[in-house]
């Protein structure tokens, strides 16, 4: 009688995507109100990255926004560098987003084990990513936080951007919040003069930098210290930059860190600067016909016998987690729900890729029509965040001064 009683109901995959349709895997990643996890879709086997988030935690930290926000710019992005949205559902506890798997871990990861990137590597990641940023631009879209942490490579070392958690939509006229971590902001941010797009150039800029060099090209002691550094002191170059960078490399560079950003490499409108970054002498050996098919072989392959990911959040997993994560069927009742979880309910809508065209919720870009991507392996970054200086603001208005470990993670949530 027993085994009668507790036969799993079948799953139905022609209906709604659900947690049931998915089989949980091991987990790879936390933030301050959720985990990522790796998961099997049980009818196609295809693996992806399960990133969820906590609704009571969320409202709590006034996130709500910024994840309503993050679902909505997802579903309209398709590109493949970008770690794209597959899936997107929520229960009565968590809203979740089931994401293109990277398996070759982040880039901060990477840097912290081998000091520095060969230029030659760090020339591959950059056209790929340029690829994706002027694909988000062109949509209207500025991504406000790039850096290591947030570049993640899949098992055959090709990198792609992450967490879209303050990415927003620009028009004409500029922006004046402060957003982003803080090492890589651009001095326009710093300066409170309003900013565009503009902004993600000198962040890959900073990112390119720090990969070649082993350290960032502006540092501080204390935020008024880096903001300071950012904002006035000359752009230097360690004592062994010729060793490790061509000078057409350092032309580049020295192009993406220009503090005006109408001079700024990559910022001429329309395209024209992606344009312009093509043709440089220092992209020569990128072929840039065949790059967005994925089919030049990455100068650099994560090592697959090995978790590019700390492993100890498994650990933590198994051993201290008091609710751990498993279906469940939704309540019926949903009428004594706070306006914050209404919201989330209303909002945090259901998305499959499979079966629905993606769109924008944003009026301008409504004309959206999806292009396919194929799905990529790997996981989401498990880094809690940038080192020290990493001033995180969210869309929320919430603010961090210094660089507490504690307070990173709670503000560094993807």
């Amino acid at each position: 009688m027993g085994a009668v009683c507790c036969r799993p109901q079948p799953i139905d995959f022609d209906g709604e995507v659900n947690l049931f349709h998915f089989m949980l895997l091991r987990c790879v990643g936390k933030g301050a109100f959720g985990k990522v996890r790796v998961v099997q879709h049980k009818q196609t086997r295809d693996l992806y990255a399960l990133k969820y988030i906590n609704k009571t935690k969320c409202v709590k930290m006034k996130a709500v926004p910024n994840v309503i926000q993050e679902r909505r710019l997802l579903e309209e992005i398709d590109h493949p560098y970008v770690v794209n949205l597959r899936y997107a559902f929520q229960d009565d506890e968590n809203c979740f987003f089931v994401l293109d798997l990277m398996l070759g871990g982040d880039l901060r990861f990477h840097l912290e084990r081998l000091g520095s990137m060969p230029e030659d590597t760090v020339r591959f990641y950059m056209a790929q990513l340029s690829s994706a940023l002027a694909f988000l631009h062109e949509m209207g879209i500025m991504h406000r936080d790039l850096k290591p942490d947030n570049i993640l490579l899949d098992e055959r070392g090709n990198a792609h951007l992450t967490d879209f958690n303050i990415a927003v939509h620009f028009g004409e006229r500029k922006l004046t919040g402060v957003a982003g971590s803080m090492a890589y902001m651009a001095p326009e941010i710093l300066m409170k003069r309003g900013y565009t797009y503009c902004i993600d150039w000198w962040s890959l800029g900073v990112c390119a930098y720090e990969l070649i060099f082993g350290r960032r090209p502006f540092r501080g002691r204390s935020n008024s210290d880096l903001t300071y550094s950012i904002s006035r002191d000359p752009l230097k170059w360690p004592d062994d930059a010729d060793k490790k960078c061509t000078r057409n490399g350092m032309l580049v560079l020295k192009g993406l860190l220009e503090r005006d950003p109408s001079k700024r490499f990559g910022c001429k409108p329309n395209g024209e600067g992606f344009q312009e970054m093509r043709r440089h002498p220092w992209f020569q050996p990128i072929d840039w016909d065949t790059l967005d098919s994925k089919e030049q072989t990455p100068p650099f392959t994560p090592d697959a016998k090995k978790a590019n990911f700390d492993a100890s959040h498994e650990l933590e997993e198994l051993l201290l987690e008091d609710n751990p994560l498993k279906a469940k069927a939704r309540k019926a009742n949903q009428d004594n729900l706070s306006a914050e979880m209404r919201q989330m309910e209303e909002q945090f809508t259901s998305y499959d890729f499979r079966k629905m065209q993606r769109r924008s919720y944003y009026p301008h870009n409504q004309h959206l029509i999806s292009t396919a991507t194929a799905t990529s392996s790997g996981f989401q970054s498990s880094r809690p965040g940038t080192p020290a200086n990493d001033l995180r603001v969210e869309n929320s208005g919430l603010r961090v001064e210094g660089d507490s470990p504690a307070m990173m993670s709670a503000i560094c949530m993807w």
